[in-house]
């Protein structure tokens, strides 16, 4: 399983807390027809700094509860933070892979993982059939992903043109799929679940100053293994400062891809 590239940061975590708070306005329907209601237990697998395992906390009190689960101990520490500003208590942070849980199966009414099968490539299958023995007869799985080879960005500095390209071809030769979204309905059909609800979003994103992509926090990663050069972060660096002096404030299209598949009885 390739490393994580993606170094948590500040700025990385504000971006999780603004795709969570998009979750949220855009997928709530979604979450209740998988299942986040009240009373529900609920792992978020993956879970980064866990903005979203606390707006699953939110929704499946009072009775239920969210089973956390993240690899990586720097994601660890900041969720740990995220979940103690929030105020919830119904949140279990756990350490364990995505293929390795260590969740009892068919324990869990919803399976929620999020933008992980993207940074593991040859494992995609494994962890998705790992995740469909988790939840219980009638339980759901919820994949989303992007493909990252569909971002586009209006308004946007021309030093950046090459940042999505360059991203993308650094997953490829990392053995990763930049386009999973796309592929996520057939992973679940071939873990044996019910593919009950996929689709797709696009919704606008105004950047706000400050903002960055996830390229930005996967630069050191890049840099070492020769997907980019000292010259590509300068001038990125530079057009992300140009750009959070602009007037005018580039607007981010990102697709999203949704697959909700239960197990049946």
């Amino acid at each position: 399983m390739a490393d994580y590239a993606l170094a948590v940061s500040d700025v990385e975590i504000a971006r999780y807390r603004m795709m969570a708070q998009s979750a949220v306005k855009t997928e709530s329907e979604r979450w209740v027809f998988a299942g986040v209601v009240a009373g529900a237990t609920v792992a978020d697998v993956g879970c980064g700094p866990a903005a979203i395992s606390v707006e699953l906390a939110r929704r499946v009190r009072p009775g239920g509860h969210v089973l956390a689960v993240e690899r990586e101990d720097s994601a660890i520490a900041a969720a740990r933070e995220v979940i103690r500003q929030s105020g919830v208590d119904n949140v279990d942070l756990r350490s364990a892979e995505a293929a390795a849980t260590g969740l009892a199966p068919s324990s869990i009414d919803v399976v929620m993982m999020r933008h992980v099968l993207a940074h593991n490539g040859g494992r995609e299958q494994a962890i998705v059939d790992h995740l469909a023995t988790l939840v219980r007869p009638g339980g759901t799985v919820y994949l989303a992903d992007s493909d990252v080879t569909a971002i586009r960005t209006l308004d946007s500095d021309p030093d950046l043109e090459d940042l999505t390209v360059k991203y993308a071809s650094f997953h490829r030769r990392r053995g990763n799929d930049p386009s999973i979204g796309l592929r996520l309905g057939k992973l679940l059909d071939a873990a044996g679940l019910e593919v009950i609800s996929f689709d797709g979003l696009c919704a606008p994103v105004t950047v706000s100053p400050g903002m960055r992509p996830p390229v930005w926090a996967a630069r050191d990663a890049m840099l070492a293994e020769g997907a980019a050069d000292s010259a590509d972060l300068n001038r990125w660096e530079a057009a992300f400062a140009r750009t959070d002096r602009g007037a005018i404030r580039p607007t981010l299209f990102v697709p999203l891809f949704l697959a909700i598949a239960r197990r049946r009885v």
